[in-house]
């Protein structure tokens, strides 16, 4: 029950507008149609991004202070948690509230998953709506160079690369300038390294199709993150100029 749901809900919808734009899109081009598809999907989950990078910011900006209770309060575990509860009250941060957007976005990810994995293979058209052309089949060379259901390390490198920009982009220098001798840095140092290498590594196992997906809604991510940043930049300064 709950799988026809997931299929009906998520799964066939994503799988029908992936092959209408390969009808419409010329010359058939599934890569281009895998980009549009990207586009489509961050235009969906675009609000729940927002909150969650917005609130990532939030707690990046309030690493020092965390640091300075950890230090604190180091021997005293009720101590600290009773403490940083109430910075989390005073700063109107909810140290929750970046993963819930994220846990959203999950089961919509997976079907994006499950299309490339499974929607090119012979005999998944059958789940084709009546008023979506049936291509007969799906040519998986792009752009005459690349074959999507094949794995692509070059991809996956350029993966690694927009993961690395689009993680860095949330260090902050006055946070990691303030904390810069804290395990809480050090760990973020490890992980602004360590996410790009298991991008390349898992990307590299993946079909292209998917891992061009991956590379595009990074970008995509990573632009709109920036806006974000900029945004909330302009509004601070703005106060502070009051």
């Amino acid at each position: 029950m709950l799988k026809q749901f997931y299929t009906a809900v998520l799964y066939q919808p994503l799988f029908n507008v992936l092959i209408w734009l390969y009808n419409i899109i010329p010359g058939n081009d599934l890569g281009i149609a895998i980009i549009f598809l990207t586009i489509f999907v961050k235009i969906i989950l675009y609000p729940f991004f927002t909150q969650s990078i917005k609130a990532q910011k939030a707690l990046a900006n309030l690493q020092p202070k965390i640091d300075e209770l950890n230090k604190k309060y180091k021997d005293q575990k009720d101590k600290l948690g009773q403490a940083m509860m109430e910075l989390y009250r005073q700063e109107k941060v909810n140290p929750f509230s970046s993963c819930l957007p994220l846990l959203i976005q999950l089961p919509f990810l997976l079907a994006v998953y499950q299309v490339f994995i499974q929607g090119l293979k012979n005999g998944s058209l059958n789940l084709l709506y009546p008023f979506i052309k049936n291509p007969g089949s799906i040519n998986t060379i792009s752009l005459g160079i690349v074959d999507l259901s094949k794995r692509s390390i070059i991809i996956a490198i350029l993966a690694g690369i927009a993961q690395f920009w689009q993680s860095k982009m949330m260090i902050t220098k006055k946070a990691m300038s303030q904390s810069s001798n804290t395990m809480t840095s050090n760990m973020n140092k490890q992980m602004l390294y360590l996410m790009p290498l298991l991008t390349v590594f898992i990307g590299s196992s993946l079909p292209a199709g998917l891992t061009l997906y991956w590379f595009f809604t990074t970008i995509l991510s990573g632009l709109q993150q920036l806006i974000i940043l900029k945004k909330s930049e302009k509004v601070s300064l703005a106060s502070k100029n009051k």
